[in-house]
């Protein structure tokens, strides 16, 4: 644990420096000791910040910890710096990836269980009820869309709300890849459109699992491919399910949101460190 919290505090004033952040000068803790709470607490405490807080002042790794609402509105504030963190580790893992080859799928992120969604004070909206086909059930919150290399490494993600298509979900990605790329996925992202236009504009192949009566059949040898590659998003899926508590502890929509990215980023984060 030690090393991780070194390292992350590192990269995070790394990054800071590198983008020419400002701070105040009267600021008592540095937004790169900011960053690295958040993350600890992600990567080690189940997304509480309280506890990680607590521990990273005890032992002496920032003796100058702010109180509880100033650490929760200085993290609101620097929100969009773990994005470009996000999207730096996204490229390394890019640029790692000499297969060329990708994998998208979601991960549902429950607010809160079923019986308890009429009193769920964060969202309030049908919109948000989503199904979960591989375990046959629905549930009320976020979808986590990710797209992962061969290793399971994250280079895409982003948030919706649980009742979005995965069709959908196709328009929204980037698809900042390199020419010759293949994106497997599964039965739910067929769109003739969207793979024909990726084709033709950006050379890439987006093969998703062919239904039964679907028109462009793929031949057994790419159904094998793709049945192994799937079980590398799947697993990334996990990873990240795995870092999750029962509950994640939020009072508005926007902490939620938050704490569900810095899961995904810590995952990452986690990823390199072990490099």
């Amino acid at each position: 644990m030690d090393e991780k919290i070194i390292a992350t505090f590192c990269l995070c004033d790394d990054l800071l420096k590198a983008i020419h952040h400002d701070e105040s000068p009267q600021c008592q803790m540095s937004d790169a000791e900011v960053m690295t709470t958040a993350l600890v607490a992600a990567l080690f405490f189940g997304g509480k910040h309280e506890s990680a807080r607590f521990m990273l002042h005890e032992r002496g790794y920032i003796p100058q910890m702010l109180s509880k609402s100033r650490f929760s509105r200085r993290l609101h504030r620097i929100k969009t710096i773990f994005i470009i963190l996000f999207d730096l580790l996204g490229y390394t893992w890019k640029s790692l990836n000499t297969t060329s080859t990708y994998i998208i799928d979601s991960v549902p992120i429950s607010v809160c269980d079923n019986i308890r969604i009429p009193r769920s004070k964060i969202y309030s909206d049908e919109k948000y009820r989503g199904y979960q086909a591989s375990k046959k059930r629905y549930f009320y919150g976020l979808k986590i869309y990710l797209m992962v290399t061969s290793d399971g490494q994250p280079v895409e993600c982003f948030l919706t709300h649980g009742s979005f298509g995965d069709v959908e979900a196709l328009q929204c990605y980037a698809y900042e890849l390199p020419d010759g790329s293949v994106i497997y996925a599964d039965k739910a992202y067929n769109d003739y459109e969207i793979e024909d236009l990726l084709k033709e504009v950006d050379h890439i192949s987006l093969l998703p699992m062919r239904k039964k009566n679907s028109k462009r059949a793929l031949p057994p040898y790419v159904c094998f491919v793709q049945s192994y590659y799937r079980k590398m998003v799947e697993t990334a899926g996990s990873l990240i399910e795995q870092l999750l508590p029962k509950s994640i502890h939020a009072v508005t929509s926007q902490g939620f949101e938050l704490k569900v990215a810095l899961f995904v980023i810590a995952y990452s984060l986690d990823c390199y460190l072990k490099l």
